[in-house]
């Protein structure tokens, strides 16, 4: 499955958030947008990724970016996870795994754990950046760098 590449444009989804409404992609797209998928709420890595967009949001938002993180959790578990870290923006249920199929988000350790991968998307809708890499922070400096191309 090749899922979404660098150059396509962004499908048009919706899921629960973590307050149980309907996100629709409709209602953000106009803004650069930084989608990143994780593996696991509550967990070091996913947690330190969590953070890192948190400490960053003020400066995402000045500059008209909406993160958006997306995992197989439950709208229960994100609830949780957003309050304990107090987590700024919108992180979205995939229970279904429906959102990792359409984007084509790998598995990876023999299939076990779900991908990590940020997806930066520009104001038009078009994907500009697709990085994929279990280790979150090499995330961090690749969305900043890439989010102030944009802008």
């Amino acid at each position: 499955m090749k899922g979404i590449q660098e150059g396509n444009l962004l499908p048009q989804f919706e899921a629960k958030d973590q307050n149980g409404e309907l996100f629709k992609l409709s209602s953000v797209l106009g803004k650069v947008l930084v989608i990143y998928f994780y593996p696991k709420d509550d967990t070091p890595g996913c947690t330190k990724q969590a953070c890192f967009f948190r400490d960053q949001y003020e400066e995402f938002t000045d500059l008209g970016v909406e993160v958006i993180g997306i995992s197989s959790d439950s709208v229960a578990s994100h609830k949780k996870f957003a309050d304990t870290y107090k987590l700024p923006f919108t992180l979205l249920a995939d229970e279904g795994k429906k959102l990792r199929k359409l984007f084509g988000v790998p598995t990876n350790l023999l299939g076990l754990l779900p991908g990590r991968v940020t997806y930066i998307i520009d104001k038009q809708g078009m994907v500009q950046m697709v990085f994929d890499s279990m280790k979150a922070e090499n995330h961090f400096p690749k969305v900043i760098e890439q989010v102030k191309r944009f802008l």
